[in-house]
């Protein structure tokens, strides 16, 4: 074990230890047979919505093009502003994107859950304070979910070593974590901190554990073997300390395939499938239907989106005529219909995105390229500025599209 990691490994046996115990009559979110059941015994129906580019930020939502990770979008902003005002702007961001509010306003369109992508390096020690962020975010948004009523399901978007190799996951181009031990122990470590510290809350759904995982562009007949093997791992580090919450079982392919799937060998395990811009027929679901009814297990289809309104109501419908629970992607974006609530650009912002989209190869070019300090600045006030909820409109469209009310 590195010095680096043995440090992260001590800072997280700590949140273990100060984990708290389960609450004697606590009623969970579970599975019985092909059901999702509530905590009054009866079936639920998950009708939720992503919280996208909160704590995983994606290029294309903040207008770049090749910026498209955190990585590449924290450099564009460290080479504008240095790492410093660069760091301190992602803490501010995360405060401000996400709200009380914002999930106030999600009950209140009679959703009744929402699915959170984190990434892994939130559960890193940082170097000032020595403590990893991503447990105070959780333990924040958590407590706001069980006041409103509304379910949680934790994502773990970016994995250590990466489980995509693309710029959803924020690697370094491959699925390195299929072929890492070390990778895959501290992906265990995480989830198994992560499962004692919530054990005990009802308001937590369950834990999604990898997303999207293998692409098709790589060596996908090797590593899709390798893919159940470590589900099994991550799960029974999860069941060493909690045994109340569902675990979501994504397939190869971006979720698209589940012919990797074995029998089921979890007792609370949920299937769970993600499509985009596909046909709204049956055909798209069956093979996920035909699983279902040949093991027994829930599925729960947990992302889909992006597209016109006419199609995510068609989608929609047709995964509650499957009587299949959905989450779709995403609650916020800038400047954009496909999504809840929007905001506007701020002033200066194509400043940023001209710099973001250049070709920055060489010291020079950022040299060159890059814009005056203030205006960056103004740019990046602006946009924590309006993304706040006081500030966003609703697409109204898209909200009737998801059989929901406008709300207030």
């Amino acid at each position: 074990m590195t010095k680096k990691r043995l440090v992260l490994h001590v800072a997280l046996v700590a949140v273990l230890l100060s984990a708290p115990t389960l609450s004697q009559g606590s009623r969970f979110v579970s599975v019985r047979g092909k059901e999702i059941v509530g905590r009054n015994d009866s079936p639920l129906l998950l009708r939720g919505i992503n919280l996208g580019n909160w704590l995983v930020p994606e290029g294309y939502m903040f207008k770049f093009d090749s910026a498209t990770s955190p990585r590449l979008i924290n450099e564009v902003f460290s080479e504008l502003i240095g790492p410093e005002e660069a760091a301190a702007f992602w803490k501010e961001y995360r405060e401000r994107y996400i709200t009380r509010e914002d999930i106030r306003f999600i009950r209140s369109l009679g959703l009744n859950s929402i699915r959170v992508p984190f990434h892994w390096r939130l559960f890193e020690p940082e170097e000032a304070s020595g403590e990893a962020p991503g447990f105070a975010l959780l333990d924040r948004l958590i407590r706001w979910c069980g006041e409103e009523g509304l379910g949680v399901i934790l994502d773990m978007h970016c994995a250590p070593g990466g489980q995509t190799g693309d710029n959803i996951d924020d690697s370094w181009g491959y699925p390195f974590l299929f072929d890492s031990p070390g990778e895959q122990d501290w992906s265990i470590r995480i989830w198994k901190a992560i499962a004692l510290r919530y054990r005990g809350d009802p308001t937590v759904i369950g834990y999604d554990l990898l997303n999207e995982p293998i692409p098709p562009f790589f060596d996908r007949e090797r590593l899709n073997t390798l893919l159940e093997p470590l589900y099994r791992r991550i799960v029974g580090g999860i069941r060493e300390v909690d045994t109340n919450h569902i675990v979501f079982l994504g397939g190869a392919q971006w979720n698209t395939n589940f012919g990797v799937f074995g029998p089921p060998f979890d007792a609370k395990a949920v299937y769970t499938f993600h499509k985009y811009w596909c046909d709204t027929t049956q055909a798209m679901v069956q093979e996920y239907v035909e699983y279902r009814e040949r093991y027994g297990v829930p599925i729960w289809m947990g992302e889909s989106g992006e597209n016109r309104t006419e199609w995510i109501a068609s989608f929609r419908r047709l995964q509650e005529k499957n009587n299949i629970g959905w989450c779709f992607w995403p609650y916020k974006k800038m400047d954009a219909r496909s999504c809840i609530v929007t905001f506007d650009r701020p002033e200066e912002w194509e400043v940023v995105r001209t710099y973001a989209n250049a070709a920055r190869t060489s010291y020079a070019a950022i040299r060159a390229l890059r814009p005056p300090r203030e205006q960056v600045r103004a740019a990046l006030r602006g946009f924590l500025e309006r993304c706040q909820f006081d500030h966003v409109r609703q697409n109204k469209e898209y909200i009737e599209a998801l059989g929901c009310m406008p709300g207030r």
